[in-house]
């Protein structure tokens, strides 16, 4: 049996993708194919080349600061004021070259320049603001694909990353000459659907809750709930592909809290534990 896992974008609450992979792997649990979004997309391409979850961990803790920034603050207050109309531009707002300079840098530490030369399965969806359409970054074009031109295999893995990782609000939109990149949860959090389509024959899908919006809410708050709400239709649909939904919870962390990432990442660890029969009969 193959199984494939399906990580959703969270923020720096996607560390806790890493603490699950740790605890499959304590647990003697294969993983044959992975997929991710946003912040997943992150996780699931460094598993793919062959990082170990703990340096995972490791690496996200070294440059979490450096593709965020040091303080999320400035982006938060920079896109209220321009809501209130106190400023012009949203100066907190990142291009995400960071980004794919860190992860280019990553995988050529593993001589990997493109998506293609990577052995496991890997799918990372974004999508294309200009034409309103999914597209996924991939090594491999699915057999079953019903529309081959939507599958990107020509590209580094910092750019699929960076795609998929361009949350409204905090990174401008990823551009080539064709295409206007944004957060792939906009259509597809939880790839689980293009996991299937790679082979696997269960998919564990492993998701966050968004929190609730309150009186002291901020904008990055009423950002990812808006997300949330646009998403939850297909993410009903996705959840309802997969044979296993892991519901991480992370106790109210912030989408850039970068001051809890070991938090988080012990949150994916113990969720596994906890639910460690109902994967094992997975095989059953």
């Amino acid at each position: 049996m193959k199984l494939g896992i399906a990580l959703s974008g969270g923020g720096i609450r996607g560390i806790a993708h890493a603490g699950v992979l740790k605890a499959l792997e304590d647990n003697n649990i294969k993983v044959d194919i992975i997929g991710g979004c946003s912040s997943g997309s992150m996780i699931a391409s460094l598993y793919a080349m062959g990082y170990s979850p703990y340096y995972i961990y490791i690496l996200f803790k070294t440059y979490a600061k450096d593709i965020i920034g040091a303080n999320a603050n400035p982006i938060i207050s920079g896109i209220q004021g321009y809501f209130m109309n106190k400023k012009k531009t949203i100066t907190g707002l990142k291009n995400g070259e960071e980004l794919e300079k860190i992860f280019n840098k990553i995988a050529q530490k593993r001589n990997i320049q493109d998506i293609s030369q990577i052995q496991m399965p890997l799918v990372i969806p974004t999508v294309d603001i200009m034409d309103s359409k999914e597209y996924v970054f991939t090594n491999i074009v699915p057999n079953k694909a019903d529309h081959k031109e939507q599958y990107i295999t020509n590209a580094s893995i910092g750019k699929a990353v960076r795609a998929s990782s361009s949350f409204p609000a905090v990174f401008s939109p990823c551009k080539d000459d064709v295409h206007a990149f944004m957060d792939g949860g906009a259509l597809d959090n939880i790839p689980v659907n293009e996991v299937k389509k790679q082979g696997a024959d269960k998919v564990i899908a492993v998701k966050f809750n968004s929190d609730p919006i309150k009186e002291d809410s901020n904008i990055m708050d009423i950002v990812m709930k808006t997300i949330d709400i646009m998403g939850s239709k297909i993410s009903e649909e996705s959840l309802e592909m997969s044979d296993l939904v892991l519901n991480v919870y992370t106790d109210k962390v912030g989408l850039l809290d970068v001051n809890k990432l070991e938090s988080c990442y012990k949150y994916g660890y113990n969720c596994v534990i906890e639910n460690l029969e109902k994967i094992k009969k997975l095989y059953e």
